[in-house]
């Protein structure tokens, strides 16, 4: 089973449900600003993330807002977990999740590959 942490209101997000949709596969969506995932959950999406994992937090200017140093996190999983359980809307979307292995649905060719 895919999963899939997806926000409706981003192109990139739909486009990961789309290429789920046309592989056939079956997944799951959680809305991640509703349900975000746990310190447990995004441990888990850590451990197995094919990218790094600083890559995970969205440097946008909510990230900017709260003054956070993104050198502060380079390959250092426990403090991105510890990001994310504090600010949710900093994951990065779409997360995609196959097993017990993880990417970040961009770009968006990237998709098809990973959930086959």
């Amino acid at each position: 089973m895919i999963t899939i942490y997806h926000n409706p209101h981003w192109g990139s997000s739909r486009n990961a449900l789309a290429v789920a949709e046309d592989a056939g596969v079956e997944y799951q969506v959680i809305l991640y600003i509703k349900e975000p995932p746990n310190e447990a959950t995004l441990k888990k999406i850590v451990s197995g993330l094919e990218d790094p994992v600083e890559d995970l937090v969205r440097k946008d200017s909510k990230f900017k807002k709260l003054e956070l140093n993104p050198d502060d996190f380079v390959n250092n999983p426990q403090k991105v977990v510890e990001i994310l359980v504090k600010h949710k809307q900093l994951l990065q979307r779409p997360v995609i999740v196959n097993g017990d292995k993880a990417i970040i649905g961009r770009p968006k060719d990237r998709i098809a590959d990973f959930i086959s």
